[in-house]
């Protein structure tokens, strides 16, 4: 169906910057909107910030200005650039999109394995 893969995490220290990929394979044509998420431990899963394949991007508050997220639709593949990074931004990212199948009219979450960003001196 649709399969994603993320990559870009790692440790980086506070003010830093670190981009992120998730690349959407199989069928990617049904795929509206790709987003990121992230969850930190104890904490509750959060929306950090989503893009249509028209690039309209909308992001979470504690983001606005320091994360920009894109969208490559010849490679279907999004991406979010983190700068000014906090420790509170560390998190497990996990890349989701979100998919219309029309023979359902229903809509369908599609999520990556996650990974890790480490904020840290």
């Amino acid at each position: 169906q649709v399969q994603l893969v993320e990559s870009g995490g790692g440790l980086v220290q506070p003010g830093g910057s670190l981009r992120l990929s998730c690349a959407a394979s199989g069928s990617t044509s049904s795929i509206n909107t790709m987003g990121w998420y992230r969850q930190a431990p104890g904490k509750e899963r959060e929306l950090v910030a989503m893009v249509t394949r028209g690039g309209s991007a909308n992001y979470a508050d504690s983001v606005t200005g320091r994360f920009t997220i894109s969208m490559d639709n010849t490679k279907n593949t999004v991406y979010l650039q983190m700068s000014s990074l906090k420790a509170e931004d560390t998190a497990v990212y996990l890349c989701n999109a979100q998919r219309y199948i029309a023979t359902l009219n229903r809509y369908l979450a599609v999520w990556g394995q996650g990974t890790l960003v480490t904020v840290s001196s």
